[in-house]
């Protein structure tokens, strides 16, 4: 079971206490944007096998949302960090890099 600690309230609480939004990080395209760039925020997504950041909700709590990084092969959650943050903190990209050597931020973009 996936379990996350939520940054805004401070409690670690399993992916049953929380809800998903997908891919973070993302450049939002709405109305005035071309229809290619609209067409690519709706579906074009990444889906790694291995480190990814994603949007969580914590609902049955504070109800916040907050980033997870996290591998999507083996579940290791690297850390959390705020919603409002436009990239990972460099805690959590030293992290990374200690666990997989050569990996770096926006390599999987």
């Amino acid at each position: 079971m996936l379990i996350l600690t939520c940054p805004c309230c401070g409690v670690e609480a399993d992916e049953t206490e929380l809800h998903g939004g997908g891919e973070a990080h993302l450049s939002r395209h709405g109305p005035g944007s071309t229809d290619d760039a609209f067409r690519d925020y709706l579906f074009s997504r990444e889906n790694p096998r291995g480190v990814h950041f994603e949007r969580w909700r914590h609902v049955n709590g504070c109800g916040k949302w907050f980033h997870a990084a996290r591998c999507t092969a083996t579940l290791e959650v690297f850390g959390t960090y705020p919603a409002q943050t436009t990239e990972p903190p460099q805690s959590i990209r030293d992290a990374i890099t200690a666990r997989r050597s050569g990996w770096r931020w926006r390599d999987i973009a």
